[in-house]
């Protein structure tokens, strides 16, 4: 099913007795989700991903903008008539009843034509149950299982009436990190065996990007970019979106294009053809620095942290914005003894400018 957004705005009426300002929540929110698609709603805390989501399911009407689920117009749906599943941050599960109870219940209140048999329901209960691997556990209450069973018990619970469209709502922010990357897998297997349009919010990008087709990066309610994950970690549009992405965080310094020649602080460190002469903010990948004992970019080293296979040098440099600048690289190399300098080259592909002012991206080539 294909999700439509049109223009969709949603204002929350202010609180606060003394400056009772509205709240823009989203903001102009256009794009579109592809039929059959994962796609990431990517933020902050307080971006409006949330919001967003319940403008699609029906929890929330739009102030402005229209929702569309294929061709038709939902805006005026009720949640109950848009054939959504939805799974929550907390799961939202009955404690007193068992695990097949808890998947049965959306079943239960069918009405009408749509009413089923108490045969039909332990079937369809038994279906969602095998897609999300927890058939043997039906006579369990959710007390009796670890946190992941309780997301899958959830998950079940949304996909069992068949939804056009499957939500979402930070599902794994209450999982360690151990059951975070098994669930999170869990979720992209299920999402590509049942072919459901998917909306997934999360404020950890490692998250989105790891199971995501595309992603929506948002910032105070507005869409700041929108694409394949490694297309917008490759190309970000603004300064915001190369902050966000990426772990450990890019670098940002101060830097100034001179005749097409980027300098941070004294340094001549890469040619940038085409970007104008003048002030920039310059961001560049932890992996976008290449060791080298004669290299452009001088800084003063400060420690390594061994990571593994990779090491991270930590630098220090006047023109840097970043608290702390780091290079990753391969653990042989970080582990030479390297003196009180050390000395860069850069990956020009790593490496991203930025308008001082409107943080908007500066191509070069």
């Amino acid at each position: 099913m294909e999700i439509r957004l049109e223009h969709l705005t949603k204002i929350f009426p202010g609180r606060e007795k003394k400056n009772p300002k509205d709240v823009v929540a989203v903001s102009d929110f256009h794009f579109v989700i592809p039929d059959g698609k994962l796609v990431g709603l990517l933020g902050p805390s307080g971006c409006g991903k949330s919001t967003a989501l319940n403008l699609i399911s029906g929890l929330e009407v739009p102030t402005e903008g229209r929702i569309f689920f294929g061709e038709d117009d939902v805006t005026d749906l009720p949640p109950e008539h848009r054939g959504v599943g939805l799974v929550f941050q907390n799961y939202a599960l009955y404690p007193h009843l068992s695990v097949r109870q808890n998947i049965r219940f959306p079943l239960e209140n069918l009405k009408g034509e749509a009413k089923l048999t108490k045969e039909v329901m332990e079937e369809k209960v038994l279906e969602a149950a095998k897609v999300v691997q927890i058939e043997g556990l039906l006579d369990r209450k959710p007390s009796e299982m670890s946190g992941g069973q309780q997301q899958r018990v959830a998950i079940a619970r949304a996909l069992v009436k068949k939804p056009k469209v499957l939500l979402l709502d930070e599902p794994l922010s209450n999982l360690d990190a151990r059951l975070r990357l098994q669930t999170r897998e869990e979720i992209r297997r299920i999402q590509c065996e049942t072919g459901i349009t998917t909306v997934f919010v999360t404020h950890d990008q490692e998250e989105a990007m790891s199971i995501s087709d595309s992603i929506v990066v948002m910032k105070e309610g507005r869409v700041q970019q929108v694409g394949a994950p490694q297309e917008v970690y490759d190309s970000p549009a603004n300064l915001f979106v190369a902050k966000f992405l990426g772990n450990p965080q890019i670098n940002v310094f101060e830097g100034e294009v001179v005749r097409e020649r980027l300098r941070i602080g004294e340094d001549d460190v890469l040619a940038v053809n085409g970007a104008p002469d003048g002030r920039v903010f310059v961001g560049i990948r932890p992996e976008g620095f290449v060791w080298k004992e004669d290299g452009a970019f001088r800084c003063a080293k400060k420690s390594v942290e061994v990571m593994g296979r990779d090491s991270s040098i930590l630098f220090g440099h006047t023109g840097a914005v970043t608290t702390q600048p780091r290079a990753i690289m391969d653990s042989e190399i970080a582990s030479q003894k390297i003196g009180g300098e050390v000395r860069f080259d850069l990956r020009p592909k790593k490496v991203f400018l930025f308008h001082p002012e409107t943080e908007e991206r500066i191509l070069f080539s």
